[in-house]
């Protein structure tokens, strides 16, 4: 049987890496400068691996850990490579722009003129030609096919964003369309064949119905929902308002109130089927309106926020709880009515709701603050409106729709370290303990989550412990059907870090299923479990001994061969503590 050696195995394969980016194609984007400098220097390290491995010098152990460090840099390398000729070049170029702008230092500046060309024409309503030719041959944006590959990649990321696009999708969309004006003008012909040309003059595809307005049965330019669900275009719905109409044209439902809320993912889709099928992209009729100097309100109806917050504020059982229901999903559907719902002053009349004896309407309230969390200066404002004590109670006596998303809610505040304090110390953990027994598959996820993040803070790990946190976790790590592994272990390995935690875990004799997911997990989990087999064998000989009784060594060389970077260290460590045993052993 040939001898392997791992030390040549790897140079070997850190000499394919740097072959695998030196066969890359050219980058030709705005990444070139970028993309250029890396590939150089990754090929200045080819001389160096090929010496090393012809050289049939051996590699310590660690040298090879380094090396291998090494490749999965290469190997990201390799794929970060690859992405920057895919995908939507605009939303790359803003991605960068953004951290350039964060970054302290500036070691590889962009380009300045495409950073000053792209910030005019995106300001100006009607950019310089100049510039826009420009930017059209910088980012390789020349032709009506150029174009239509860079907008189908960009409605694919509107569309997996989940309709809530953000800024800088406007901006891009906005600049996207300029550039096609632009084109269009310079240059229609280009990529279009006469065939092709004769098929768009002749053809006249049938608009799908969901892109028609209910009102004008026409194609939809600027779709906007209503309170009841509907969608319809901006400018029939509201000539259909501004006439003193209270109902839903289509449903005859009341309208709650007359907030019109940009439907983004139903705009993304036409602006798709109308360049799929050769028709004219609608027109941008604008989506923010200015109530005052400087403030922009999106199309979240001020008015209309006021009036529900009215309704909070000062009506009866059905009216708060129809309003609460209203924020609830306009907070959902955009930043934008975050932002607006919040600095109107939603937020202390819905922490006061938290406390109401109408289970729907606490479940309104809950879920609204959940939605506003979302924005991280929300989150301040919640907290600081008394909302951590409300909360905790809504998690222990509410309905199970309300206890979930109290659970999600308080995961949501305890990103801020300061928060995993104070809700810590309000009780939280053992209602989320509860949660996590008796929940619906979802309110146990949602548990887990807050658990798993307010157990960073030392702290609520012994919180954690001492409620009896460890038995439940067992159990879903023995399930392996029940959906629970994954959360089980992350916790357990959290947990094990401290001394606390680490006596639990191993007095619920866990080493049989650690072992069984070392040798058949996930490679998360695998990891996980490692960390936790390490942490009670550190120290314990009686565990050690489990542990080699239960063929524990053969599965920890394979994942220590084999495992993520973590799993490697942690097999290697138990490795040693068992060898270390042997020679204890052998000793005597």
């Amino acid at each position: 049987m040939a001898v392997t050696n791992p030390g040549a195995e790897v140079l070997s394969r850190l000499v394919a890496s740097v072959k695998e980016v030196s066969g890359l194609p050219e980058c030709k984007n705005f990444f070139k400068k970028m993309h250029g400098n890396l590939v150089r220097r990754i090929k200045l390290l080819s001389p160096l691996f090929e010496e090393l491995r012809d050289g049939n010098e051996g590699l310590s152990q660690e040298e090879i850990k380094g090396f291998e460090l090494l490749r999965d840099a290469l190997d990201s390398s390799v794929e970060l490579l690859k992405s920057t000729n895919d995908g939507s070049k605009l939303y790359q170029i803003e991605l960068v722009h953004v951290q350039f702008r964060r970054a302290k230092g500036r070691p590889d500046s962009p380009d300045l003129q495409l950073d000053h060309d792209l910030a005019v024409a995106q300001k100006e309503r009607d950019p310089d030609p100049a510039i826009l030719g420009r930017l059209s041959e910088k980012l390789h944006l020349r032709t009506i096919n150029d174009l239509k590959n860079e907008s189908l990649a960009f409605h694919e990321l509107v569309i997996s964003s989940g309709g809530d696009p953000g800024d800088c999708f406007e901006e891009i969309s906005s600049l996207l369309r300029k550039l096609k004006d632009f084109v269009l003008i310079e240059n229609p012909e280009v990529d279009i064949t006469e065939g092709e040309k004769g098929l768009m003059k002749h053809r006249s595809p049938v608009i799908p119905d969901d892109f028609r307005c209910p009102i004008s049965l026409e194609l939809m330019k600027d779709p906007v929902i209503v309170s009841t669900g509907q969608t319809y275009e901006r400018s029939c719905i509201q000539k259909w308002l501004d006439a003193g109409h209270k109902t839903c044209p289509k449903t005859q439902q009341t309208l709650l109130h007359t907030a019109l809320t940009p439907n983004y993912v139903l705009k993304s889709l036409i602006a798709l089927w109308c360049e799929n099928n050769g028709v004219e992209l609608p027109k941008n009729q604008g989506a923010c309106r200015s109530k005052k100097p400087g403030t922009c309100v999106s199309d979240c109806d001020r008015a209309a926020i006021d009036a529900l917050l009215g309704k909070l504020a000062n009506g009866n059982v059905e009216e708060q709880r129809a309003a609460a229901g209203e924020l609830r999903l306009l907070a959902k559907r955009n930043a934008d009515n975050r932002v607006c719902i919040a600095e109107a002053g939603a937020i202390p009349l819905l922490v006061e709701l938290l406390s109401s004896t109408d289970p729907r309407t606490q479940e309104h309230a809950v879920t609204a603050l959940l939605n506003l969390s979302i924005n991280d200066s929300n989150k301040g404002t919640i907290v600081n409106a008394g909302a951590i004590p409300d909360i905790v109670d809504v998690l222990k006596n509410g309905s199970m729709e309300a206890r979930e998303n109290a659970a999600a809610t308080l995961f949501s505040l305890s990103v801020i370290d300061e928060n995993k304090v104070a809700i810590g110390a309000a009780g939280a953990i053992p209602a989320l303990i509860r949660l996590l027994c008796d929940g619906t598959p979802r309110g146990k996820k949602d548990a887990a989550t807050a658990i798993f993040n307010l157990s960073i803070y030392q702290g609520n790990k012994a919180r954690a412990v001492r409620a009896g946190i460890v038995p439940p976790l067992m159990r879903f790590l023995k399930d392996a059907g029940g959906g629970m592994v994954d959360e089980a272990l992350a916790i357990l390995a959290i947990l094990a870090s401290h001394q606390e935690g680490k006596t639990a875990i191993g007095q619920a004799e866990p080493i049989p299923v650690l072992m069984e997911v070392i040798r058949t997990g996930s490679p998360r989990n695998r990891e996980n479990a490692a960390a936790v087999l390490w942490a009670i064998c550190t120290g314990d000989a009686e565990q050690l001994k489990i542990a080699r009784e239960l063929d524990a060594e053969e599965a920890l060389k394979e994942l220590s061969e084999s495992g993520t970077d973590r799993a490697k260290r942690k097999a290697g460590s138990i490795l040693e503590l068992l060898q270390r045993i042997d020679m204890a052993v052998n000793s005597q």
